[in-house]
């Protein structure tokens, strides 16, 4: 019983790895934590950056920093509103493309998700 319990135990762990940024997302899901300090940095104020995801997958940031941040595309397609230090905010891209975005709040945070 204890070698099941194991070998279930490693499967799990093996199923919840792998995966890059660089590669559409598998899921239906994507999280990107918008890190401490944030304000003050660019490419890596979130993370990870850039992420590459599926048509109909949903992207949701984290703020994991101590201000408020949104999360705005450059192009106006999306804009999450105010996500408060410990909140979250997500959007749904429905269509391929390229969507550069920032923090309007603080413009020098920086990000770009790929839909495909």
């Amino acid at each position: 019983m204890l070698r099941s319990l194991i070998v279930a135990i490693l499967a799990i762990a093996a199923a919840s790895c792998g995966g890059d940024s660089t590669s559409p997302s598998s899921t239906s899901g994507t999280t990107i934590s918008i890190v401490s300090g944030a304000s003050a940095l660019t490419a890596t104020a979130n993370s990870p950056n850039p992420v590459t995801i599926a048509r109909g997958s949903t992207v949701t940031w984290v703020n994991n920093d101590s201000t408020t941040h949104d999360q705005t595309a450059d192009g106006g397609s999306f804009n999450t509103g105010n996500i408060a230090p410990g909140a979250r905010a997500s959007v749904t891209f429905q269509n391929a493309g390229s969507f550069p975005y920032h923090c309007s709040i603080h413009p020098n945070m920086i990000g770009t998700i790929t839909v495909q």
